[in-house]
């Protein structure tokens, strides 16, 4: 996600809310329950799923007024991007629950038979689950699905940056689950400390790099297992192509959704050759002015920054870029008090500057100029690796040398932002943008333990011959049998 002002950096936490209980009280029930198995039956987790997706579609009204009051989310913008896919994550599971719960046999080598063995996903127990504030619902619940389905009992605490969603959590998840296996603790900063000071059996935390490190640190204490879904600045690479029109499109689909504060939003745009940057500036604006209009502001499907803070930050990076030289190709204007601003590309950036330094998790897109493709290839790989990574172009021997060289959370060819919504392919980051990853089979094996089991017999005891003493036979045996 972001490197932007993120929860645990707030001067004033909002813990405790009126009426929360203190984190020990919280958490206590959930460790009972984990001690007590109840979560562990299939049919306990099927219906506590069939309980979150009534709970989506029944209130999806009041989740949908939630985002806009936190984001300006349209509502077709948070069925598109929040319920919809919470609603395909949990129709995804309850279809292969039975089937991801079975125990995996294993081969035995010759030298131990007679004898099983299997990998059995066990629950790992309570487990903690720390959302984000910009798709402050799906970036909650969808590891909450991936936890539940495993058999854990979970606390989730939902960002205070986006209240009207966190109030949403907290009053509708304990009433779908009757106040079981799933505990909303809101809250700021301390709240999140006292949390994490907690003893876990995992943590998945969804945020920024500086509060990821925290979070890290903080599990490290315990030796807890985490999961760290970051961010990073997601190149997107044009080489010249065949549909410009279309290949700006999704650019400014992926881009300027959410006002641009998604954690795999292209970050900035790298056009390969004078042909392929002067399609990048031709036909961006053109998207930007169908999807929008020609005035932003009044459109219903452009949301606004979650704070004026983070307005104000993305004001002024633009703002010195376009002082060192930098042209705004459209865009550019921003209303901190309203927390608005343009859709905005601006051209003639260079790498180091201001908005090249970090992710930008905003509606600001840069466009840099390069001479080849191994070029563009060479710059990414000098930079941390990110979140997701993008190409536009027409040839077969571009996508293999960028499906080669580019390490990143996920390789994209013709599309962005669109693998986030699939259900069967895993989300994670590598390096500064991630650890681990969770949705579909991945997210119930990330919050499972792959327990392997091995059964053998008593009645015969082939083990004999590797038994000490070793003498000149077993010495002569025991390296056959290996």
């Amino acid at each position: 996600m972001s490197t932007t002002p993120s929860r645990a950096s707030d001067a004033t936490p909002a813990y405790p809310f009126p009426g929360t209980p203190a984190v020990a009280d919280a958490v206590a029930p959930v460790r009972e329950a984990a001690r007590a198995r109840t979560a562990h039956p299939r049919e306990v987790r099927e219906a506590r799923l069939r309980a979150l997706r009534e709970m989506l579609t029944v209130h999806e009204g009041r989740f949908a007024a939630a985002l806009a009051a936190d984001l300006h989310k349209s509502r077709t913008e948070a069925m598109l991007t929040e319920i919809g896919p919470l609603r395909a994550e949990i129709d995804h599971t309850l279809a292969h629950l039975s089937s991801w719960m079975k125990p995996r046999r294993v081969t035995v080598p010759a030298a131990f038979q007679p004898a099983t063995a299997r990998v059995r996903p066990v629950p790992r127990g309570a487990v903690l689950v720390i959302g984000a504030w910009n798709y402050p619902l799906q970036l909650a619940l969808a590891p909450v699905i991936g936890a539940v389905a495993a058999g854990n009992a979970v606390v989730l605490s939902p960002s205070e940056k986006s209240p009207a969603t966190a109030a949403a959590l907290q009053e509708l998840v304990p009433a779908a689950l009757g106040g079981e296996g799933v505990v909303v603790v809101e809250g700021g900063a301390e709240c999140v400390q006292e949390l994490l000071a907690e003893p876990w059996d995992h943590i998945l935390y969804t945020g920024g790099e500086r509060v990821g490190r925290i979070v890290y640190e903080a599990a490290a204490k315990t030796l807890t297992p985490v999961t760290l879904e970051l961010g990073g600045k997601s190149p997107t690479v044009v080489t010249e192509v065949k549909d410009p029109a279309g290949m700006a499109r999704r650019i400014a689909f992926g881009k300027f959704i959410n006002a641009g504060q998604t954690c795999v939003a292209p970050d900035y745009v790298l056009a390969v050759g004078p042909r392929a940057h002067a399609q990048v500036l031709r036909h961006l604006p053109a998207a930007i002015a169908e999807f929008y209009g020609a005035d932003p502001a009044s459109s219903a499907d452009y949301g606004r920054m979650v704070s004026e803070e983070h307005t104000r930050r993305l004001a002024d990076m633009l703002a010195e870029d376009v002082a060192a030289g930098a042209h705004v190709v459209i865009g550019g204007e921003s209303d901190v008090p309203g927390r608005f601003i343009e859709p905005t590309v601006v051209d003639g950036v260079g790498p180091d500057s201001a908005l090249m330094r970090e992710e930008l998790f905003g509606p600001i897109l840069p466009v840099l100029r390069v001479a080849t493709l191994q070029e563009a290839l060479d710059f990414i790989a000098a930079r941390p690796h990110p979140l997701a990574s993008y190409l536009f172009t027409d040839h077969d021997d571009d996508r293999a040398a960028f499906a080669e060289q580019v390490q990143a959370g996920v390789v994209s060819d013709g599309v962005t932002l669109v693998h986030a919504g699939i259900p069967s392919l895993p989300f994670g980051g590598v390096g500064h943008s991630g650890i681990g990853a969770y949705h579909g089979q991945t997210g119930f094996e990330t919050f499972s333990q792959l327990r392997p089991e091995l059964t053998k017999g008593t009645g015969v005891d082939t083990l004999r011959a590797v038994y000490p003493p070793h003498g000149p036979v077993k010495r002569a045996i025991v390296p056959k049998l290996m």
